[in-house]
């Protein structure tokens, strides 16, 4: 199973993520992640890569592309995947398509973790008064959220017609009790499964 998870900072998608690790085997793949770990890696890509995040710049579709390719090649994906960070644009989601379909795969179902962005900033703003400076990460503060919103809402949630008229949106409410979020994705892609 192939999924990939959409929604703004602070929706839960690396907390859901984890947990459907663990229930259907899959892997999460963060596209920050897999960024840094081809820089590290020293190989072609990870050259490439690296020299464009060094110039400060954005790194093309091709290439994050290219770059998702190889990490889905790999073992431990076998299993199925989680995509997190990707796509963000529908020029993204197309080129993703094309990719997979030419590795014979695909993307069984897109979850947006809908949220109530009112409601967020209120959860950073106890989150904030709760811990103390020390412990609070550099990110973690209502501009940077309002800002980091506004690029999702921008930027990414146009894609969520592309994906809903592929009918392969599942809409999950994610300012339901952690456990009820789970429980949702969960029936809907056991739901799906099922389906012929």
């Amino acid at each position: 199973m192939n999924l990939i998870f959409l929604g703004p900072p602070g929706a839960g998608k690396g907390t859901q993520a984890q947990r459907l690790e663990e229930r259907y085997g899959l892997v999460q793949l963060s596209t920050g992640d897999m960024l840094r770990a081809a820089v590290a890696s020293g190989s072609e890509l990870g050259r490439r890569v690296g020299a464009i995040m060094k110039a400060g710049e954005l790194v093309p579709d091709a290439v994050m592309v290219d770059m998702i390719a190889d990490r889905i090649g790999r073992p431990d994906c076998e299993g199925g995947f989680i995509l997190d960070g990707f796509p963000r644009t529908i020029a993204q989601a197309e080129a993703l398509d094309a990719m997979l379909e030419r590795k014979g795969l695909g993307i069984d179902h897109v979850i947006e973790l809908a949220v109530d962005e009112t409601a967020l900033l209120e959860r950073i703003r106890t989150r904030i008064a709760s811990t103390g400076a020390s412990q609070r990460r550099a990110d973690d503060n209502e501009e940077t959220l309002r800002n980091r919103l506004a690029v999702y809402r921008n930027q990414t949630a146009p894609i969520l017609p592309y994906y809903r008229d592929c009918g392969m949106l599942v809409s999950i409410d994610g300012m339901a009790p952690i456990d009820e979020v789970t429980s949702a994705i969960n029936r809907a892609l056991d739901q799906g499964a099922q389906q012929p």
